[in-house]
């Protein structure tokens, strides 16, 4: 029997595995096409002491093309059962904006984690999906679509707006019935933002940590690691780490990962180097929510 998902403690710090069921994906390597290769990458991920798999069906890097819901469905219900395949227990979440997504996936999988880029902005449908079936959910900082985002990415302050923004679509989700326990926060590094102010928002990140909500990160391999590296996603796997690190001490709880046994091994020298040295911010009015 798979875990209850309510009974996750999303403060505990954990690795969540990325498994791509697109074809397009921003890390070719990441992709999964096939049953095979899913329940594959499903036994490694869980073998590496991932604590969550999370699924997407729909790329979302810039500029990715639209794909119509019942293709992503496809994806996502053949990656499902994949991963089921490979591990009948692992929580699973599922990367979507689609409401319709999710109930299909409630009504024939069971409960899951919602994993929503925008926040609720792209479907307003979601939230009372969510708020309906009770379950954890992601909401991101994004602005515009995967198609426009880059295209706006002008901010007075990147760390105040995103804080600000996550706050009130937060308390709005609540009035609408989702429960202030299954919300948890994600600041979007990459999603409408610069080189500069993606590394600003990893500086400021524990502002966001403020609002006493879970706190995921998706750090892996991403464009602020390999443009500033003047690399590719293949070749900065020994970058994500420190970047990683620095989130796990501002107060980041769950870290979204192509590289499992290497997150997991940075989360159990965190945990190690905590007990020795626990560090807590004292906040400041910087940011005038």
């Amino acid at each position: 029997m798979a875990i209850n998902i309510r009974d996750i403690d999303f403060f505990k710090r954990q690795a969540v595995a990325i498994i791509n069921v697109t074809d397009d994906s921003f890390y070719a390597d990441s992709r999964t096409p096939t049953v095979e290769t899913i329940e594959q990458r499903t036994e490694q991920v869980v073998a590496e002491g991932a604590s969550i798999i999370d699924i997407g069906g729909y790329s979302s890097r810039p500029d990715a093309a639209d794909i119509p819901l019942d293709e992503e469905w496809r994806r996502v219900q053949r990656g499902i059962s994949a991963i089921r395949n490979g591990s009948a227990t692992v929580p699973i979440s599922v990367d979507t904006f689609r409401s319709e997504i999710i109930r299909r996936t409630v009504e024939e999988f069971g409960d899951v984690i919602v994993n929503d880029i925008s926040a609720g902005e792209l479907d307003d449908k979601m939230v009372d999906v969510v708020s309906h079936y009770d379950l954890p959910y992601v909401m991101m900082h994004m602005r515009g679509t995967p198609q426009t985002m880059q295209n706006l990415t002008c901010y007075d302050d990147v760390s105040s707006e995103v804080c600000r923004y996550l706050r009130d679509r937060g308390e709005a989700m609540v009035e609408r019935g989702v429960r202030r326990e299954r919300i948890i926060l994600d600041p979007g590094f990459g999603f409408a933002k610069s080189v500069e102010q993606n590394f600003r928002l990893l500086a400021d990140l524990n502002y966001l940590v403020e609002l006493e909500y879970p706190v995921l990160v998706g750090l892996s391999r991403k464009s602020m690691i390999y443009k500033t590296l003047n690399s590719t996603p293949e070749d900065v796997a020994s970058a994500v780490q420190p970047l990683h690190w620095e989130a796990l001490r501002q107060g980041a709880t769950l870290l979204r990962t192509h590289d499992v046994l290497d997150t997991v091994r940075t989360i159990e020298l965190f945990n190690k180097f905590n007990t020795i040295s626990p560090f807590k911010y004292k906040y400041s009015q910087k940011y005038n929510y």
